[in-house]
């Protein structure tokens, strides 16, 4: 009866013990603060050329801050936050954000594929529209 009881013991700690590792590994997400300015650049602290490298599937909470350029849509909408495959231009399903003004949280995944990426905006947002890009990449 002692074995059982010890064994039963020993099998709910160890439960026990992996959901507090799985749930502190589940708490572990990049966060990524990027500004989508009013000059039509999108901008991260302490780079001169803005970009985002991740693991595969690694999960990351956006903290985006949008800024106001001198054109919006009609949704009110003033920039957007698009990643495309960089080898072929093609869309990431999940990946299509829409900004208006403040700060907002997106909490994505990371593609699964490894490899070159860029984030473009998708709102003409000024006549400086077509720069406003950054680069992101997927480490495996």
């Amino acid at each position: 009866m002692r074995t059982r009881s010890g064994l039963l013991a020993g099998v709910i700690l160890a439960v026990c013990g992996a959901g507090v590792a799985q749930s502190s590994a589940a708490r572990q997400v990049h966060v990524i603060e990027v500004l989508a300015d009013k000059d039509s650049r999108y901008k991260i602290a302490g780079q001169a050329r803005p970009e985002i490298t991740v693991g595969a599937g690694e999960p990351i909470l956006l903290r985006i801050t949008a800024r106001k350029a001198k054109t919006w849509n009609r949704d009110g909408s003033i920039h957007g936050f698009s990643l495309l495959r960089a080898k072929d231009r093609s869309k990431v399903d999940g990946w299509d954000l829409l900004l208006k003004p403040g700060t907002k949280e997106f909490q994505m995944t990371a593609p699964q594929e490894p490899g070159e990426y860029v984030v473009v905006c998708t709102v003409i947002c000024s006549e400086e529209h077509e720069g406003m890009f950054l680069k992101f990449v997927v480490t495996p």
